[in-house]
């Protein structure tokens, strides 16, 4: 890609001899010079084709150019700018060949780019160094997690320089959060015992998530909505995917989420929350008692 731009001009250099009058019938950009005497010289090397006609009054004929050239044609075929090779857009002055700008935009846009669009996975490792650069630039850093077929973004940050702060922090929510654990349980269970792509129900989901739910969290319909709602995020967000009406394939992407320490800290506040609703059940249970 070029940022010159042709201009349909004609540059004619003069020769020792005196250009004469083309004549009135002449009509740019064909322009006839004719060498007086004597032969002309080279016209110069800012003379430009085919706007020049050039004969020889000794000979009366034509040159071979001038024979073989098509009057009628222009000096340079327009094109359409939407037809320009080297640009995607007017003004366009992006360096990455369309499909890797794709790839770049759905590894900003998205949470997680998967394996499983092999087209996409394609072009990420193999431009990889170079959309790792453009990122940089952003103060990001790609995560290419080879071994789970996943990749993602983390925002840089630094203690010794300020660094804007490009991607926002999106925390999960209670119901979000217990979904997750559950979900990551599971997965861990079923992939220690062999299973490649470990598969969930929602009735499943809902069980073992209301069973940490409390009155304080609302009805049990209003509960189950939450719920609904935790896997419908996670579905967009790829950590599951939903194969069939409320069955779902886990998708290794909930290790990247949810990873083996954090999943031991919620379980061990989740050990303690169960714990403090039982005192609380059995105090109430004995104030109720006659």
């Amino acid at each position: 890609m070029t940022d010159e731009t042709l201009e349909p001009e004609t540059a004619v250099a003069r020769s020792a001899v005196q250009m004469g009058n083309a004549g009135g019938d002449a009509v740019e950009p064909a322009v006839s010079i004719r060498a007086s005497g004597t032969q002309m010289g080279n016209a110069g090397a800012d003379a430009v084709e085919p706007a020049v006609s050039i004969r020889d009054e000794g000979r009366g004929q034509a040159t071979a150019e001038e024979a073989d050239a098509e009057p009628d044609a222009p000096f340079i075929a327009p094109v359409a700018m939407e037809d320009d090779p080297d640009e995607i857009f007017p003004g366009d002055r992006g360096t990455l060949d369309p499909e890797v700008r794709r790839v770049l935009v759905h590894v900003l846009q998205r949470r997680f780019l998967s394996a499983d669009n092999r087209a996409e996975w394609a072009v990420l490792l193999e431009h990889q160094q170079l959309i790792e650069s453009r990122m940089h630039d952003l103060y990001l850093r790609l995560v290419v997690d080879l071994g789970r077929g996943v990749a993602y973004k983390q925002q840089v940050r630094s203690d010794e320089f300020e660094v804007p702060i490009l991607l926002k922090d999106a925390p999960y929510n209670r119901t979000e959060t217990l979904v997750l654990v559950h979900l990551r349980t599971v997965f861990q269970r079923e992939s220690a015992a062999g299973e490649p792509a470990p598969r969930i129900d929602i009735e499943d989901v809902e069980q073992t998530v209301l069973s940490y739910l409390t009155d304080a969290d609302g009805s049990t319909a209003r509960q189950q909505k939450a719920i609904r709602a935790a896997l419908d995020r996670l579905d967009r967000e790829g950590v599951i995917d939903e194969e069939t009406l409320g069955r779902y394939r886990i998708s290794p992407l909930v290790e990247v989420v949810l990873s083996a320490e954090k999943l031991a800290e919620l379980r061990a506040w989740l050990r303690e929350q169960a714990a403090q609703q039982a005192a609380h059940a059995e105090k109430a249970q004995k104030e109720t008692t006659p």
